[in-house]
């Protein structure tokens, strides 16, 4: 928004590219998909093993989601004593944001519009367990079957009538394409092939190929194939070549300044819209729907700088504090029992 007039002197293909920035999502619902199944692919389920997984998704996600509460409450109370909404919309809305719902239902207001991939990864979560038990652990054939169904399943769902605002329902597929990638991963992983000169060359495929259908979207007009149809299995061989690793690319992503964002990019992600709210508010009273280049990327860097308090001073923290709280109730509960039954 802040960028719209400057990105607008930039070439056509740029343009589109830039403003496709939103496609970046479902990467990001494959490769959460990818990084849990490697990292539950061993795990025995169980009741224990449950309650760690949930208070670690839990520890995860609404630390610094709270953050982003915090920011929109003063938003949320002029909402609330304005006149125009009925009390039971203004509970409604209050209650999505509270409960992470947003996904669930049309969008009434935007304090936080990306916070509706939180309740798609909350519904991820819930449905992980058994979806690993099919694609994360069984033979090849049932994988390429969950792939299948990941590339179906959204377009079927369409045209059963499902509305498109359930959200969860519809990128379910994407969290199973990545799962269905890790399994793929690990067999490449266990062949006997020279994967290193694989890794860079399937990346950069994946990276012109997909930039390739954001630039030109139209080439699916009049086929069952929409553009995220397209974009998910590029997305699964772009995560593949990136694990199987090699070249100046990893190189780059490897490098502990780009980790390191990386690790803070769940704060800027969550709190950049909450943020702009406060930021817009007065850049749009100076300079009006059009500000300076300078604005924007000066709105980019106060973000950076503000997730980067926030995954040291909220995210991290909590994470810890949420988990060993957890882990001493569950220590705790033994005890009881037994002096229940003395």
């Amino acid at each position: 928004m802040l960028l719209q007039h400057w990105n607008q002197s930039l070439p056509v293909p740029v343009q589109t590219l830039v403003r496709g920035g939103y496609l970046a999502v479902q990467t990001f619902f494959i490769l959460s998909g990818f990084v849990l199944a490697q990292s539950y692919a061993n795990a025995r389920w169980n009741r224990e093993t449950l309650k760690r997984f949930v208070v670690a998704r839990f520890a995860r996600i609404y630390p610094a989601y709270f953050v982003s509460l915090l920011l929109i409450s003063w938003f949320a109370l002029e909402f609330v004593l304005k006149a125009g909404h009925t009390a039971g919309e203004k509970a409604r809305v209050l209650g999505d944001y509270a409960f992470v719902l947003q996904g669930w239902n049309a969008p009434t207001v935007g304090w936080n519009t990306p916070a509706w991939s939180l309740s798609c990864e909350f519904f991820f979560y819930a449905c992980f367990p058994l979806l690993l038990l099919c694609p994360g652990r069984s033979r090849m054939r049932y994988v390429w079957l969950a792939f299948a169904a990941a590339m179906i399943a959204p377009v079927a769902l369409s045209h059963a009538g499902i509305p498109s605002f359930w959200k969860p329902i519809y990128h379910l597929a994407d969290f199973v394409a990545g799962i269905a990638c890790a399994r793929f991963y690990r067999a490449l992983a266990e062949s006997s092939l020279p994967l290193r000169r694989v890794g860079l060359w399937l990346a950069s495929a994946a990276l012109v190929v997909g930039a390739g259908f954001i630039i030109d979207p139209h080439l699916f007009d009049g086929t069952l194939v929409n553009l995220n149809t397209a974009l998910r299995p590029t997305n699964m061989a772009l995560l593949i070549g990136l694990a199987i690793g090699g070249g100046w690319l990893i190189e780059v992503l490897s490098h502990a300044t780009a980790e390191y964002l990386g690790k803070v990019s769940y704060s800027m992600y969550i709190l950049h819209i909450p943020l702009l709210w406060w930021y817009s508010s007065y850049t749009s009273f100076r300079w009006g729907s059009a500000p300076p280049a300078w604005v924007g990327f000066l709105f980019i860097a106060l973000v950076i700088g503000a997730s980067i308090a926030a995954y040291e001073f909220v995210e991290v923290p909590a994470n810890r504090w949420i988990r060993d709280w957890s882990m001493a109730r569950r220590q705790q509960a033994p005890e009881r029992e037994l002096k229940a039954a003395a």
